[in-house]
């Protein structure tokens, strides 16, 4: 079994060690030590990096009560110097007993028990057993959250035997002996990971989104150096998107709100004008196509630079709200066809279409007033050309 140094002295960055085992799997190089400060993935935190000897640690895993230690070069059987990578280390402090004050402070407030947790790189998660949480909860959490970090509560580790380890936030079904960290007058918790000594070291907590995850809502929180990196971050945003504005951030809401009103009067504007231009248009095309010897009047509407098949499908529609007309249209990029009908026209527009994308291959279809697909671009022309003399 490998001494874990972690467990009583979290803060102890650099000890010295015995190296007992060296081998190599998988063409990576593993060291056992008789001692060890590094912290394995475990219960969500993520390993410790840092340096033994000349070596890199890489990653560091529990294998049945042994520390496995990966790194980037091998090392010789015998003594050998370790050093923690501490700014990673107390990030994950901060994080950890951040996280055991967050959702102790939920359980207490809300009733809403923690399921899982997850400690990333950028944030951490904890899954609540919980319906909803709405934003006043959210920031009422908040609030206690860092009230208890300023009173700045001892943290404590002890070891006891599981069958005396009284008031747990969450039950262990573990037997033996127990690694209990407690929060003053708040928290009592089985748990193996490093936490700080005190809760003013945990520095701001910052809840950000939640959202629905199977059967439990899952918080997003940062703690620490994370938050106030984080914070800093959302306020360099806000400057950005307010400084073309000359306004301050906490006026970006109102003048945001204003600037989609403007959006949306304009795309209803835009909206009326186009089909206003399509039926000028439309009629200009109608009157200009003589009635055919069925008394249809069939327009083409050949592909243009800028047109596309909405654009197309708005002026077809606009042709065969007119008596007896039929349009067939076409797109250059990607090459694609429209076939309108006018009520009246006696045609199936979705049968007619679907007919002939199939004897080139193309793809697509409609109803019997419009229909629309997509063609292999050497077949586009002879496909319109089909389409415009289409019968019943």
């Amino acid at each position: 079994m490998t001494d874990r140094l972690y467990y009583s002295d979290p803060y102890l960055k650099a000890f010295d060690a015995t190296i007992d085992r060296v081998e190599e799997r998988d063409g990576r190089v593993l060291v056992r030590l008789d001692r060890t400060a590094f912290y394995p993935t475990s219960g969500g935190q993520p390993f410790d990096t840092g340096t033994l000897g000349a070596a890199r640690v890489l990653d560091v895993v529990d294998e049945d009560g042994r520390i496995a230690h990966l790194l980037d070069r091998p090392l010789e059987v015998g003594a050998v110097s370790g050093a923690v990578d501490w700014p990673r280390r107390f990030d994950h402090m901060q994080q950890h007993t951040g996280q055991h004050l967050l959702s102790a402070v939920i359980a207490e407030r809300y009733g809403h028990v923690t399921t899982s947790v997850h400690f990333g790189a950028e944030v951490s998660t904890l899954d609540l057993d919980a319906p909803a949480l709405e934003p006043a909860q959210l920031l009422a959490a908040e609030e206690l959250a860092n009230a208890v970090v300023t009173e700045n509560r001892p943290v404590r580790v002890e070891f006891v035997e599981a069958q005396a380890a009284t008031g747990l936030r969450k039950g262990s079904d573990r037997t033996g002996t127990l690694r209990l960290v407690t929060i003053a007058a708040l928290d009592r918790s089985a748990c193996g990971g490093t936490h700080v000594a005190a809760t003013g070291e945990i520095g701001p907590i910052l809840l950000r989104r939640t959202e629905r995850v199977r059967k439990a809502v899952r918080l997003e929180f940062l703690c620490g150096g994370r938050a106030i990196r984080r914070a800093r971050a959302d306020y360099d945003l806000l400057g950005r998107i307010a400084a073309p504005y000359s306004a301050a951030a906490e006026d970006l809401p109102a003048l945001l709100e204003a600037q989609r009103h403007e959006l949306r009067q304009a795309l209803v504007s835009g909206r009326e004008l186009a089909a206003a231009l399509d039926r000028r248009r439309a009629r200009e095309l109608y009157d200009a196509a003589a009635p055919d010897e069925a008394g249809l009047r069939r327009v083409a509407l050949a592909p243009e630079p800028g047109l596309t098949m909405e654009r197309l499908s708005g002026l077809a529609q606009a042709v065969t709200a007119l008596p007896r007309a039929v349009v067939v249209g076409a797109t250059a990029e990607p090459p694609a066809v429209l076939l309108a009908c006018s009520e009246d026209a006696g045609l199936d527009a979705g049968r007619v279409l679907r007919a002939e994308l199939e004897r080139v291959g193309g793809r697509g279809g409609g109803n019997g007033r419009l229909a629309r697909g997509s063609v292999p671009a050497a077949a586009l022309d002879q496909v319109t050309r089909d389409l415009l003399g289409a019968r019943r």
